[in-house]
């Protein structure tokens, strides 16, 4: 049924020789995002919940919160905090809030939820984890959370795609701070 062409609405090729073509992905499964500063991040597909825009003013201020949570949203009836990841990690630059929607990636451990709010949201890529080196000219402040970094452009000093560590950043005593 398959290779008979009136089943297909195109020109009736056979497709086994396009599928063919298509390759296993290497490695695993991860989203891209930037930073407001321009630094580029990537955290493992495996502990992100949902990836969402959300509307600055459905992100609700809590008064006496730490200055790295922008607030609260409902999230299906489930309200979970959002922090502005770039901040948390020491980033130069502050997350503009005041635009339309918020990228916000709700990752999780066990039970506990966080929304990050990044500045752009990238691709889901699979990279091979094989490949990921051991972080350098990185911030004090950030290297208790990043796993390693992959070299994008070994010309380029900026060119990295650093790895997230989810659980670290959700077990972090910086947020009662």
């Amino acid at each position: 049924m398959v290779s008979n062409p009136d089943f297909f609405t195109g020109n009736g090729q056979d497709i086994s020789s396009d599928i063919q073509g298509l390759e296993n992905p290497v490695g695993e499964l991860y989203l891209r995002f930037h930073l407001p500063s321009g630094d580029e991040f990537a955290i493992s597909a495996a502990g992100i919940r949902e990836v969402m825009h959300q509307l600055p003013e459905r992100i609700t201020p809590i008064p006496n919160a730490s200055p790295l949570l922008l607030g609260t949203i409902n999230l299906r009836g489930q309200i979970i905090w959002v922090a502005d990841i770039g901040q948390f990690l020491g980033d130069a630059e502050m997350l503009n809030i005041d635009r339309q929607e918020i990228p916000v990636i709700a990752i999780e451990e066990q039970d506990t939820l966080l929304g990050l709010a990044v500045d752009r949201l990238g691709a889901m890529e699979w990279l091979d984890p094989e490949h990921i080196q051991t972080p350098t000219n990185i911030q004090d402040n950030m290297a208790p959370f990043v796993r390693g970094e992959w070299i994008l452009e070994e010309n380029l000093e900026n060119k990295k795609l650093r790895l997230l560590d989810r659980v670290a950043i959700l077990r972090s005593a910086r947020w009662g701070v």
